[in-house]
C-alpha cells in the first residue's frame, strides 16, 4: 500500500510540474524551483513594499555601493508568479544606478521571465512599483545624509 501511495504522489507531482512548465515556460519554472535573491535584507539602503489589488504583498530590498545596486532581494506572500517576478526584478536591478533603475519596466521583467499566464502578468508591474518605492526610499535617505 505504501508503494502505491508513493507512486501516486510521485505521478501527481510530475503531472503538476509538467502542467506548470507548460503554462509558465521553462525559464519561469526553473526559477520557481530555485528562486534567487529571496529573503529579507538587514538594514537595506532602499526598501519598497506594495500590496496589489490581488492581495499579494511584495517587498524589494536594495543595498548600494558607489551609487550602484550591489545587492538586491525580495519577499512575497504571493503565488509562484509573484516569486518568479521578484527574483527577476531583483536580478535586473543589480549593478544599476538610480537612473538605470528608473528604466526597468514591467515589460522588461516579463521579457526576462519569458512569459506568464495573462492573469499573472500584473506581478511584474507590482514588483516594478515596489522597486521604484525602494529607489525613492534610497534617494530620500541620501538627501537626509547630505543635509
Amino acid at each position: 500500500m505504501s508503494k502505491d501511495l508513493d507512486g501516486f504522489v510521485k505521478g501527481l507531482q510530475n503531472r503538476i510540474f509538467e502542467e506548470t512548465k507548460a503554462a509558465y515556460g521553462d525559464v519561469a519554472f526553473q526559477r520557481w524551483l530555485k528562486p534567487l535573491y529571496m529573503g529579507a535584507m538587514d538594514n537595506p539602503d532602499g526598501h519598497g513594499r506594495i500590496t496589489g489589488s490581488c492581495g499579494d504583498t511584495v517587498q524589494i530590498f536594495l543595498k548600494f555601493e558607489n551609487d550602484k545596486v550591489k545587492k538586491a532581494s525580495f519577499e512575497t506572500d504571493g503565488c509562484m508568479s509573484s516569486a518568479v517576478c521578484g527574483s527577476f526584478t531583483s536580478e535586473l536591478s543589480l549593478g544599476k544606478s538610480p537612473d538605470e533603475i528608473l528604466d526597468i519596466t514591467g515589460e522588461a521583467v516579463l521579457k526576462k521571465v519569458g512569459g506568464l499566464p495573462e492573469e499573472d502578468k500584473h506581478c511584474a508591474f507590482l514588483y516594478v512599483e515596489a522597486l521604484q518605492e525602494a529607489l525613492n526610499d534610497y534617494m530620500i535617505k541620501q538627501k537626509r545624509k547630505k543635509s
